[in-house]
């Protein structure tokens, strides 16, 4: 693939702000026992839209890791991103300073950055007149902020970057700043994906479209995953980190390793603004491709992460996808979406994704796909329902697969 020796790469932090924990412990076992985070909408009056629950983060406090001032001037997608950022280092014990600080970098995705800046400053702007917009508007609103902003609260000076490939962002994200490092730029990367989005107008954009979920009646059953009743995705919020390093460095400093980064593909369908692809021949030739990067067969694949939207376009596809990418090794792999739980983080879905898939070769552990009460015709694999499974995950791969006909696949496996 190249003429130069490709370094080796490995996770070593993880940190996460999600609907069903705000850190990694809460996190992991609030996917192992299927904890659902779906529920009203508390953060605006949803009367008037046609869907009206999400997956909310909760109980989230900036003020854990950023002062007054800091957060009041930053988007919550912005504050989701340096909290989770903050976890990360915290986790890989991790020091970033005058000796290293050059070599350190960050790629951080969102799928739409800060709407709820944007539609407040919109309400200033009708009602009391130009003047009276914030000064902070654009920075606090444009996508890169949350990448930017962590740079200046953690001090990395490397590569700085924003993945904006809507709900393929996170995953995106964590696959440059792989291949930044495997190729040399970098020594460490922070990355993965944030998003808030839960506003009145993105919500209003998203029912217009009819690409959510309108169980308003039970929204705890609403995202259900392959499921032959779903109606549409939910609607999530928060963020997803890792620390990749270089594995000579990782060593040195004695890092605990949770899993080797060893493939990522990335392809477009070239078909349609929404929709994939019919029978999934974008997303097959990512996870192709991701497993050719790794020099993996489809028989060493242990978990998928799915995509897993809940969607009546997403889930036949991506298991026709499945099928074609790995062939009868398909029926034996154990699949799960653990948007089932939190809802779908858009761009920071695959942040939050690819950390559950890393726990999951870290610990031997699979999370469910809860909801799963009567599988799609077309959904006929093994997404281990309602419960998770001890199970040995020697190589997983994320899928994320985004709006434009974005498709990304991520490669773990255990390091040894």
């Amino acid at each position: 693939m190249t003429n130069f020796e490709c370094k080796r790469v490995v996770v070593t932090g993880l940190g996460a702000i999600t609907p069903i924990g705000n850190n990694l412990a809460d996190y992991w076992a609030g996917l192992l026992s299927g904890r659902n985070g779906i529920a009203p909408i508390t953060l605006f009056d949803p009367s008037k839209h046609d869907c009206r629950f999400a997956g909310e983060v909760k109980g989230f406090d900036p003020h854990e890791y950023l002062d007054r001032k800091e957060a009041k001037r930053m988007d919550r997608f912005a504050q989701f991103a340096v909290s989770a950022s903050k976890q990360a280092i915290a986790d890989a014990k991790f020091v970033i300073n005058d000796l290293n600080a050059e070599q350190v970098g960050i790629i951080i995705g969102t799928g739409i950055g800060g709407i709820k800046v944007l539609e407040d400053q919109q309400e200033v702007y009708l009602n009391r007149g130009p003047d009276r917009c914030s000064a902070f508007m654009i920075p606090m609103m444009i996508a890169n902020m949350a990448a930017g902003l962590t740079a200046i609260h953690t001090g990395a000076k490397g590569p700085n970057n924003c993945t904006v490939t809507a709900c393929a962002a996170g995953s995106n994200a964590v696959g440059d700043a792989f291949r930044l490092i495997q190729r040399g730029y970098a020594q460490a990367m922070i990355c993965g994906g944030t998003e808030a989005a839960v506003t009145p107008l993105s919500f209003a954009g998203f029912c217009a479209l009819r690409a959510l979920s309108t169980r308003n009646d039970d929204p705890q059953k609403a995202s259900r995953p392959f499921d032959r009743d779903r109606d549409g995705f939910v609607m999530g919020e928060g963020a997803g980190i890792l620390i990749l390093e270089e594995l000579e460095h990782a060593l040195s400093r004695g890092a605990r390793i949770y899993a080797e980064v060893v493939g990522y593909g990335m392809t477009c369908d070239a078909y349609h603004m929404t929709a994939p692809v019919p029978g999934g021949e974008g997303a097959f030739r990512a996870m192709q491709m991701a497993l050719k990067d790794a020099s993996l067969t489809p028989d060493l694949v242990s978990y998928i992460n799915a995509h897993g939207t809940s969607t009546q376009a997403n889930d036949v596809t991506e298991t026709a996808a499945i099928k074609k990418a790995l062939g009868e090794s398909a029926y034996k792999v154990a699949i799960s979406s653990t948007k089932s739980m939190t809802g779908h983080l858009l761009g920071g879905s695959g942040g939050i994704e690819a950390v559950a898939t890393v726990m999951a070769v870290a610990n031997d552990q699979i999370p469910p796909t809860i909801n799963l009460e009567n599988p799609d015709e077309g959904c006929d694999l093994d997404y281990v329902p309602h419960t998770s499974r001890s199970s040995k995950v020697d190589v997983a791969l994320s899928n994320s697969f985004g709006f434009g006909g974005h498709n990304v696949t991520l490669a773990f496996k255990k390091y040894v």
